[in-house]
This record gives structure tokens, C-alpha cells and sequence, in this order.
């Protein structure tokens, strides 16, 4: 079918919907099944080590699942994202970093569309976390092109984000997944 021929939805019409979804250039996109355990302790792991490292910034907030309206055909909602702003019900403007935890069934967007997508929208650092295998690979904006910083499967990756320089330390999250899943 030809995309001409496709329903084109807002952000308005994303608002009136239940469920769980997420809107890319006007088409709805089905954000189920719920992410599985392993997904969600994962991404509360990063949460509260993000948190943790940021905790002395009055400026930037970390968040989890919230909606962040691209533009008013694209709403996406990533795992976690730290933004340098004080926000609304929503993000209207673009965060400093977002970090997908992969699902099998978001795996592949993850890994182009929204790769594109934030690369586009010039999010300065972008993560895609490997939930199963405990990796991630870290990008950074650089001259509106993401390049890759390093796959991690342990180790630091230092980040400036505002004000703010910290290490991102993958060996303390990834420790404490394995901690708690075995």
C-alpha cells in the first residue's frame, strides 16, 4: 500500500488514544506487549545511576517513559532521557541524552528509525542497551552524524551534558543487574 493511502495522525489524535503507542511521521506505532522484566529493571538500574551522578545539578532531571512530541506527527516515548530543562506534561524540546532499552519487538526501530530520528533532531548523545547481553552501544552528535563512542559491556563513558561531566559507568549498572538477576 502507498504511503499516500495511509492515515496520517497527530499529536492530537496520538493524546485521545489508549493503550500504549507511539506516532512516527503520522503513523501509530503499537508499543506492546509491555517491556519484560529484565527491560524494566534494566532501565530502572540506569535511571537511578543517571540520577545518582546528576543528583547535585539543579538544572538537569532524569526521566522514564515519557512522551516527547518531535513535531506534531511524531510523539516517541524512550526508556530513559535526561533533558537540561524544566518541562511541561511532555518534552517539546529535545533531551541531552536518550537511552533505549531493546525489546525483540522494538529492537530494529530502535536501531534505525529512532537512531535517525535523534540523530536528526541533534540529541547530543544517544544509547541503545542490549537488556539480554548486557551491552550498550554509546553514539555521540558530532557534526550532525552520530559516531559511535564504544560498544560497552563494561567500563566508562564520560558524558557532558549541560554543565555537567560525569562517566557513565557501565561496570557499576551491569554489575548491579547481574547482582540481582542471579
Amino acid at each position: 500500500m502507498q504511503r499516500a493511502y495511509l492515515p496520517h495522525y497527530t499529536a492530537d489524535d496520538y493524546a485521545q488514544w489508549k493503550g500504549d503507542w507511539e506516532l512516527l511521521d503520522g503513523i501509530p506505532i503499537a508499543m506492546s506487549p509491555a517491556p519484560i522484566f529484565d527491560h524494566q529493571y534494566v532501565n530502572g538500574t540506569i535511571f537511578r545511576h543517571l540520577d545518582e551522578q546528576l543528583e547535585h545539578c539543579h538544572r538537569c532531571r532524569v526521566a522514564q517513559e515519557v512522551d516527547w512530541r518531535v513535531h506534531n506527527d511524531t510523539v516517541v516515548r524512550p526508556d530513559t532521557v535526561v533533558i537540561c530543562y524544566p518541562p511541561q506534561d511532555y518534552l517539546t524540546k529535545r533531551p541531552e541524552l536518550v537511552i533505549e532499552v531493546l525489546s525483540p519487538s522494538t529492537a530494529r526501530m530502535d536501531e534505525t528509525t529512532k537512531l535517525e530520528l535523534y540523530q536528526t533532531e541533534g540529541v547530543p548523545y544517544y544509547m541503545i542497551v542490549d537488556p539480554k547481553k548486557l551491552m550498550a552501544k554509546a553514539y555521540l552528535l558530532h557534526q550532525g552524524r552520530y559516531i559511535k563512542i564504544d560498544d560497552f559491556i563494561n567500563g566508562r563513558c564520560p558524558l557532558k551534558i549541560g554543565d555537567c561531566e560525569f562517566e557513565f559507568d557501565f561496570d557499576l549498572v551491569f554489575n548491579r543487574v547481574r547482582k540481582a538477576m542471579h
